[in-house]
Parts: structure tokens; sequence; C-alpha cells
């Protein structure tokens, strides 16, 4: 007999609606028991984690995985970039990060220590920005993580407004969880501090304006946090800290040398808001339900066409569109309106929307918990690994990506893929080679100004009979790969290699890799190259694009 839904029965007060969607409900649960993990899980794993039956849990990640959601990668489920899309599209609706973002990476940059902005999610707080600073001692928290209140610096500051429900919420959670073991983001707390204790630090918060977090989620960890308000209501828009360590800075080092500076940045925040124009509602993804119901034809039962149409409900919300009737919702993703009706239901019971008095729904910073944190550190190489390896299989060649360093004459491997084959390219991932003699290089010099190219040593040194090592001779084939979108190196670099490239751009267009395939040159003509590799090529390149764009939206992506 089939385990029982441990999602159901936890959610039996309150209790489960009549009209949620069990299935969107045993969805969710498991995009979140993926998320705790890390973002992956085997499937046996996830079958123990959620109390679903076997089949449950295949039918689910095989929806998931046809949303682009999931990866299966032999018995694991595996969180794809594309997920982030769900929590994308609450933070374009709340519009701060797009707003913000900027001043907080700017105090970041001058103030050499870590800065976050994080909004109130219940008794808790929750990143909605990160700007890091790369030390042995730094900040782990990532965009999506929730801390709770009480051993944060933005925790007093949103205590503030807090109503006496509220606070009741949290002395409940508090008696219930004392070591915050429903907080996987922060270690637990063997000794917990009393209420009081808290208490007393909002009170301070009021009166002072901002408020100070002082080792209390674990020793050597100090910040500092200000609220920025929303300058229509007066309301809390979010907080802004500055994360130190004690190696830097005391608690009262950062209010006495950084808080100022902090203030004056949460100040020209404030002005930001007041001057922002009200944003036009950018059109939300069409033809889902036609999209959904195909895919139900094509799959049959394997494919949950009730999870697919209640997560699809959450990309009808964005920029421009933070708060969606009813009506609004069906017309945006093409859902009957029992549907959707049926989707924001299951929805406000698992705290990932909200209604309006005015009737209107809008998405809380819960949909940040399905997945974000784990992704939001995704590397562009961790990103390409998957496409990289089914181009490999596609055109049965070792696969490349490769970034310019920082001096612009080299590229730096940083994700291959190899085949198995007597004779093969033997190249590691760390590998620097010139740039002008290699595929790669050459995509990456083309998408720069003519200027800006670096050719290394001058001349050109040969590396085989048949480099091209002259400078104007090489200005001409770079503004050719430019043109024509992918570069061609035919024993260049090497007797015997051959190697085709093309770009991969990110959000604003810029080239910032490039991904290749390299060969002997008695497997493939250089017609083939162009008329079969080119495509493929092109074909992984969009793919990675399109797992970069989402990805790079709201967070940093490492190139390396």
């Amino acid at each position: 007999m089939p385990a029982a839904d441990p999602t159901l029965q936890e959610s039996a007060a309150p209790a489960v609606p009549a009209e949620a969607v069990t299935p969107l409900i045993r969805g969710v649960h498991v995009l979140r028991e993926l998320t705790g993990a890390g973002g992956s899980l085997s499937l046996s794993a996830l079958e123990r984690a959620t109390g679903l039956a076997r089949s449950t849990v295949d039918r689910i990640t095989a929806t998931l995985a046809r949303m682009g959601y999931v990866r299966l990668d032999g018995r694991d489920a595996v969180l794809t970039p594309r997920l982030m899309e769900l929590g994308n599209a609450y933070l374009a609706a709340l519009r701060l990060p797009a707003l913000l973002d900027a001043r907080a990476d700017a105090l970041a940059d001058a103030l050499d220590e870590s800065v976050s902005l994080a909004v109130r999610d219940g008794d808790g707080i929750r990143f909605i920005h990160q700007a890091t600073r790369r030390r042995a001692m730094s900040l782990s928290f990532r965009i999506g993580d929730l801390l709770p209140a009480e051993r944060t610096a933005p925790g007093p500051l949103f205590a503030t407004e807090w109503t006496a429900e509220d606070w009741q919420h949290w002395r409940t959670r508090r008696a219930a969880d004392p070591g915050n073991h429903g907080f996987p983001a922060v270690p637990p707390r063997r000794r917990p501090a009393a209420d009081e204790e808290f208490t007393r630090r909002s009170a301070r918060a009021r009166q002072d304006g901002w408020a100070l977090d002082d080792q209390l989620i674990e020793p050597g960890l100090v910040a500092v946090a200000a609220p920025v308000r929303d300058p229509r209501t007066g309301r809390i828009a979010c907080a802004a800290s500055v994360v130190s360590h004690t190696s830097r800075h005391t608690a009262a080092g950062l209010r006495d040398t950084l808080l100022p500076r902090l203030l004056e940045a949460v100040a020209a925040m404030e002005d930001d808001l007041r001057a922002a124009f009200p944003p036009d509602p950018v059109p939300a993804p069409s033809g889902l339900a036609t999209w959904t119901g195909a895919s139900k034809q094509e799959l049959g039962r394997e494919f949950v066409e009730s999870l697919a149409r209640g997560l699809t409900v959450l990309t009808a919300f964005g920029e421009g569109r933070a708060e969606l009737t009813l009506s609004e919702v069906a017309k945006a993703t093409g859902l009957a309106r029992a549907t959707a009706r049926r989707a924001l239901i299951t929805y406000e019971h698992l705290g990932l929307v909200t209604q309006s008095r005015a009737g209107g729904f809008r998405l809380t910073p819960q949909v940040l918990s399905l997945g974000y944190p784990p992704l939001s550190r995704t590397s562009l190489p961790q990103i390409a690994a998957p496409h990289l390896a089914a181009l490999a299989d596609r055109v049965h060649e070792s696969t490349s990506l490769a970034v310019l360093t920082a001096a612009g004459d080299e590229i730096q491997y940083t994700a291959r893929v190899a085949t198995s084959r007597v004779m093969s390219v033997n190249i590691t991932v760390g590998t620097r080679l010139p740039a002008y003699a290699t595929s790669m290089g050459r995509v990456l010099l083309a998408d720069l100004p003519p200027a800006e190219r670096a050719l290394g040593t001058e001349p050109p040194r040969a590396l085989t009979p048949r480099t091209v090592t002259d400078p104007r001779a090489l200005a001409r084939i770079l503004d050719e790969t430019a043109a024509q979108g992918y570069a061609l190196v035919d024993e260049e670099l090497e007797e015997g290699l051959r190697s085709i490239a093309v770009p991969v751009r990110d959000r604003t267009g810029r080239a910032v890799a490039a991904l290749n395939t390299a060969m002997h040159t008695s497997r493939h003509s250089l017609r083939e190259c162009v008329d079969d590799i080119v495509p493929a090529l092109r074909t992984t390149a969009d793919a990675v694009e399109s797992d970069l764009h989402v990805s790079g939206r709201f967070s940093a992506v490492g190139m390396t």
C-alpha cells in the first residue's frame, strides 16, 4: 500500500482546501525537498523524503523534466537553471532587485564587504540580492535563503511593523523549534536566547532606525542593517545589510565606521524608489496551456498535466504584473478560469500566493524556496556541462567551453566533455592556449572592438606551418568570424587538429564564452564541419544561453 502524503498530513491545520490540486501540492513538495538537499537527490531518496509512492515520484519528476525544471541524470533528479524562472517571476514583480541592486553592488565595492538586500517572509527574512566578497571567510548565504528574524540584523527592523498576531506566531514557532532546525540556511542554535532579547532589539531598532547582528548566526559573523522604506507607504520595502567578520570589524566597529556609508546608500535607494516610473507590463509566456495539453497527449500517464498547468500559473506574474486578478491569470496562461482558480487556491494554502483585499493575487517571497538558493550560485561551466555532454553524444567528438583570460590574449578551458577514441584531443579544464590560434579564441576576440583585441606576442608566433601570424590577416579573419558567427581553425594550433567554435552570449548580447568541438582532420572535412557541426554547435549554444539568461537575470553567474 503506498505511503501517505506527508505534505497533506502536515497541512491538516489549516485544512487543505477541498478545491486544492493535490498533484500540485506534491510537486511543490518534491521541489522543496530537492532545494533543501542542495539541488539533487536520487529518486529513492526523494521517495523517502516525501513519503510519496515511487510511481508518484517518477511521474512528478518526469513532468518536471518535461518542463525543463529537473534533469534526470541516471537515478538522480537534478534541479536545472530553468526552474529559476519561477523565482524570477517573483523578483521581477517585486522590482526591488532591479531598482536597487546597482546601489548594493556599489556599496559592497566601496566598503569591500558583503552587502545583502532582504525582505520579510513571515517571521523570517529572505534574501533577494547578494553582493559578496570572495574571501576565505565570507558570506555564504544565497538569494532565496530564509533566516529566522531573531538571528539577523534585518529581523528587528521588520519586527517593528509586526502585529500582535505576528508576535504570537513568532513565539509559537520559537517554542516549537527553539534550535531553528526549520531554517537549514543557518546552523542550529544550541542555547536559544530568551524571547525578551529579541523584543528589546526590536524596540532599540525602532528608536535607532538601524540594527546590529553581533555573531547571532555563527561566531565571527557580524552585520549592520538599515530599512529601505517605500516612499508611497512609509513601510519597510526591504532591509540593506553590510556583513563582515570579526577579523575585520567588530559589531561596534561596523556601527561606528560603516553605518554612515550604509545610511547614505539607503537614502539613495529610497530616492531611486521615489523616482521610479511604474513599469510597463511585460507580456507573460504564451501558449502554455496548449503546450501542456500536447505534452499530455504525447507522454500520457507519465505527464501530470495538473502539476504542469499549476506551475505555469506562477509565470503569469512578473514586471508590471505584480498583482493579477483571476481573470488576468487565466488570460495570461491560456488556462480555463476554473483551472487557474484551483491553482491559486492551492498556492494560497501553500503560502506561495497571497490575496489582497481588492481580490488580486500576489506572489510571496516563498516562491524563492522552489530551487532558487542552490541554483543562484550556479556557474556557467555547471550550466553548460549537460549541454556539452549532449553535444558530444550527437557529434561523437569532444566538446569544450572556454573564456578569455583577463589579459585577453589566451583562452582558458572551463568545462570539457571528452569522447572515448584511440586518437583524441587531450586537453583538461584549466588549460590555457593562445587566443589567436584557436577557434574559441577567435570567436571571443571577434566580439571585441578591433582596438581591444589582444593578439599576444608581436607578431604572433607560428605554432605550425599553417598558423596565421600576420596581424592584418588575423584582423580580417576576426572580422569574417564576427560576420559569420563561427570560427574554424585548421591545423594552426597543432598539425592534424581541426576545431570549430561558436560564441555563448549573455543577456546583453556580449560573448562571454565560446564552445567548440575539436577533432583529427581525418574525421570531418571542412565542408562537413560547416554543414553538420556548426548547426549542432549553434543549437547547443542556444540551450546554454537560454539557461544562462534565466540564471543571470537576478543573480551573478560565475564564468569559471
